[in-house]
């Protein structure tokens, strides 16, 4: 059975699509980001107070080291598709699913605190969206819209998984 890798757009609910899908088909979860905090013992922001490209190296390692875990929904940082690396490491183990959710959803009820990219200026999500909305498309084996309830999110990711584990 393979990963189920979740990518996206800050605030498209990636974790807690993953959190609650790990449970409904018996699959540990990990959260990219929670990981890397725990693993460091520093906060996302803390890490990016020395630049993004340093954040960007300690995600990767991360990247590589729990794509070899089996049996994972993981719940990737919405700048994971910025190196190649990273989707090729995903890929070998799993499926790439990308959350896509509408901006101005995202807009009317996202936490910028503990987003870096964000907290400075809010209106910057257009821009991220604009760079990375074709890499998440390019790199995803499916695309699953958050336009509605969590739920009918979960249950298409569900019926994916179905699919390609017959």
């Amino acid at each position: 059975m393979k990963n189920i890798v979740l990518i996206g757009m800050p605030g498209c609910g990636k974790s807690e699509i993953g959190e609650i899908l790990a449970e409904k088909i018996e699959m540990n979860f990990i959260d990219v980001d929670v990981f890397i905090e725990s693993s460091t013992s520093r906060s996302i922001t803390e890490i990016f107070k020395n630049g993004e490209d340093a954040f960007r190296d300690i995600e990767s390692i991360a990247v590589r080291n729990l794509s070899k875990k089996n049996n994972v929904v993981i719940s990737t940082g919405g700048g994971v598709i910025k190196r190649y690396e990273n989707i090729l490491h995903l890929k070998k183990k799993g499926i790439i699913i990308y959350i896509n959710r509408p901006i101005e959803n995202i807009v009317s009820d996202i936490n910028i605190e503990g987003r870096p990219l964000l907290a400075k200026d809010p209106g910057r999500i257009s821009k991220l969206f604009d760079g990375r909305g074709p890499l998440y498309k390019k790199y995803c084996d499916y695309e699953v819209m958050n336009v509605s309830e969590i739920d009918d999110v979960i249950n298409d990711i569900v019926e994916i998984y179905k699919i390609i584990n017959r």
